[in-house]
Formats: C-alpha cells, structure tokens, sequence
C-alpha cells in the first residue's frame, strides 16, 4: 500500500502558504478600503452638518468642527489626508450648490 501522508502534508503546506501569500493581504486591503469609504462618508456628513451649523464664511470654526465630529468617532486618521478628503467634500458642496443656483 501507498503512504499518501506525505503528498498531504505537501498539500497543506501548499494550501496555507497560498492562504498567507494571496488570500490575506487581499482581505486587509478590502478591509482598509471598506474604512476608507466609510471614513469619506463620515467626512461629507460632517462638513454638511458644519454648513448647516454655521452658515457661510467661518471656515475655520466648520473645520474644528468636522475634526472633533470624526475625532468623537473614533477615527484617527493623519492629518494630511483628512485635510484632502475635508477639502474634497466641501469643493463637491460648493459644486452642488452652484449647480443648484444655475437651474
């Protein structure tokens, strides 16, 4: 009879690595993308929220705002890229609102 232990024994080891090479890093960077839509989401609330709060003019006031709103969520998230996607969501309000006034 055939001992087919070892050509199993390969075959797992095959299986896991393949698992730590591909599978892995796939499901973390479909995780960080998944926050990363979550975290923009968050960030167009906020900045929404600020306008209504405020009004116009008082840029800096509507910043510290939408910073302690992500910040009391729980996202730290570097300061660079939040300044990005702050000023990112309020460039596609002021769009919209354009887009409003010319119809």
């Amino acid at each position: 009879m055939i001992d087919l232990t070892p050509i199993f024994e390969a075959l797992i080891g095959l299986a896991a690595a393949l698992i730590t090479v591909f599978l892995i890093p796939y499901m973390k960077s479909k995780y960080n993308a998944t926050q990363q839509e979550e975290i923009v989401t968050w960030v167009e609330f906020a900045v929404l929220a600020a306008e209504q709060l405020y009004g116009s003019g008082m840029g800096q006031e509507k910043k510290a705002y939408v910073l302690e709103f992500l910040r009391q969520q729980g996202y730290a998230v570097d300061a660079a890229k939040l300044e990005v996607l702050i000023e990112s969501a309020v460039k596609a309000l002021l769009n919209s609102e354009d887009v409003k006034q010319d119809e």
